[in-house]
């Protein structure tokens, strides 16, 4: 709680707070995220986004940043860490890495955010060497992470890793694929990369001329000398293995995202189509089970 109250100057930007301001600080300061839901705090991110004026169809990079540097996200980072879905999957991603750390020694968290996933990563193995890269770090996200000495915040990419993770980053950035490659080319032939996607139109800054990796992505990260190595079932958690040093060559790449975007509306339309017969099928399956006389299927 103290640490919270030393935080608090830096919350409003002016002296004149809007009620979103307020609401949010009250919310930090307090710390009862508990009773807000997912959807609600989605709602806020959304709040903030329109006052300051951003727009996903016509992206102006310094309101932006004054976005990406708005307490909304140590709300955030402080509700994931409250938000039992969320940790759940953070700690089937940390204890992956933790089954396989003969094989892996450094780890960087791209656009870490609040240094959660990080943290319990550094709980299962203190040897583990840990870097957090987010270009808009928080003081109290900092300040958590004092206790692992393996742990370091780093502003640039300069060395290679045995395993890259990013949870819910690409779907924020305009060119989604030069990114992927920078983080492609931070991995160690051998290496792993962790990748959790959500390319949905859940909250704002989901920008929309992502959403075609929906359902391609996984092609364009082979494309890009990548294998998958494992979806982690129930999960949004794809793991990927860097087998062989390639050349990514994006400009060749592009010919086919521009047809991944051609495609996109189709392919909405046909997997909506198919998950409303696949729920009408397992429904009408379902029901003719309960009918008497039915003998149902021994396996």
């Amino acid at each position: 709680m103290d640490n919270l109250s030393m935080n608090n100057s830096s919350i409003g930007t002016s002296n004149k707070e809007s009620n979103i301001d307020k609401k949010i600080e009250q919310l930090i300061i307090t710390n009862q995220l508990k009773e807000i839901e997912l959807e609600e705090l989605w709602q806020l991110m959304d709040d903030v986004w329109d006052e300051l004026g951003c727009d996903n169809q016509k992206i102006d990079m310094e309101k932006l940043s004054l976005f990406y540097n708005h307490p909304i996200w140590l709300l955030n980072g402080l509700f994931i860490e409250q938000h039992e879905l969320s940790m759940q999957n953070r700690r089937i991603i940390a204890d992956w890495i933790n089954s396989n750390k003969n094989e892996i020694n450094s780890v960087v968290d791209y656009g870490g955010g609040f240094g959660t996933l990080a943290r319990l990563i550094a709980q299962n193995d203190k040897n583990m060497i840990i870097d957090i890269y987010e270009p808009h770090p928080n003081q109290l996200a900092v300040e958590k992470s004092i206790s692992c000495t393996n742990i370091k915040f780093i502003n640039s990419l300069s060395n290679q890793y045995d395993c890259l993770v990013s949870t819910d980053v690409l779907e924020h950035v305009t060119d989604p694929l030069s990114l992927f490659a920078e983080m492609i080319g931070s991995v160690k032939v051998g290496g792993y990369l962790i990748i959790v996607n959500c390319f949905y139109p859940v909250i704002k800054c989901h920008l929309p001329t992502a959403f075609h990796f929906r359902y391609t992505f996984k092609l364009f990260a082979q494309l890009m000398g990548l294998d998958i190595v494992e979806k982690i079932k129930n999960t949004p958690i794809c793991i990927y293995k860097k087998s062989k040093s390639k050349s990514i060559e994006l400009e060749n790449i592009r010919n086919l995202e521009n047809i991944s975007k051609y495609l996109f509306p189709l392919l909405r339309i046909f997997h909506i189509g198919y998950r409303n017969f696949k729920k009408n099928t397992d429904k009408n399956y379902a029901e003719a089970f309960k009918k008497p006389g039915v003998e149902k299927i021994k396996i």
